[in-house]
């Protein structure tokens, strides 16, 4: 009788794959960078001129004003959303033996929704389309072509302000990958703040004209927890996929 021993190591424990370290530790870097350019973004939004939140005119004589720095401004909150994509992609590997199905449910919802905050860039401030609109809007002393121009800025305007899909749907993947985590790797502690702050983002984000105030409170609360995050994927990768979960 033959027998076939496979060349694969076991792995002991059902605990997190120990071959994807690499991408953990990757997963870490990425999600201190979000963290950090979110911070630079919210730095620059205390210590310069605020763009207006209304008013296409007012918005397009901004922008012509600060170019350089509201082109600054839009990249540091759009950015990170690639970041949080590898983030999320780390996560499944190391969460997959907990709950393969929720895991991959929470990771795709919630790198999908990063994507999407791509394919449609707009942020709470702004949209890099306004640029192009304000450059339009300052070439030309047309009347009606102004006005055209000024029409569109509000529209873009409005969609900022209006709450959207795509942002309910990050909360959502976050909320889901944190439930998971309750079942082990990571800190409890840092599950039940992603918990906290996903409950406290699908309300944020779904009634964001109501309750700017939670809206805040909502993104300090995500970075926090994304730096948490980071800091248990990188323990996860140097420990060779061990778990970190206290």
């Amino acid at each position: 009788m033959n027998v076939e021993v496979s060349s694969r190591p076991a792995r002991v424990g059902g605990g997190p794959d120990p071959s994807w370290r690499r991408l953990y530790v990757i997963g870490a870097a990425s999600a201190w960078i979000f963290v950090g350019l979110l911070i630079a973004a919210i730095v620059l939004s205390i210590v310069t001129p605020p763009p207006p939140t209304a008013q296409g005119t007012a918005t397009l004589d901004y922008i012509a004003a600060h170019r350089t720095l509201y082109v600054v401004h839009q990249q540091l909150w759009l950015v990170p959303g690639v970041f949080a994509m590898v983030t999320y992609l780390s996560l499944y590997p190391a969460l997959k033996h907990l709950d393969r199905s929720t895991a991959a449910v929470g990771t795709v919802v919630g790198a999908s929704a990063w994507a999407l905050t791509l394919a449609i860039p707009t942020s709470s401030t702004g949209a890099p389309a306004l640029v192009y609109l304000s450059d339009q809007y300052m070439a030309t002393a047309d009347a009606a072509r102004r006005a055209s121009l000024t029409a569109a800025a509000e529209t873009l305007i409005a969609q900022n302000r209006t709450p959207g899909v795509v942002g309910v749907l990050t909360t959502v993947g976050l909320l889901i990958v944190s439930v998971v985590m309750l079942r082990g790797v990571f800190p409890r502690a840092v599950a039940f703040l992603g918990i906290v702050v996903g409950v406290l983002g699908i309300a944020s984000e779904a009634l964001r004209p109501v309750i700017e105030g939670a809206y805040g409170i909502y993104g300090v609360l995500m970075l926090v927890w994304m730096a948490a995050v980071g800091w248990s994927l990188v323990r996860l990768g140097s420990n060779g996929g061990r778990s970190t979960a206290t």
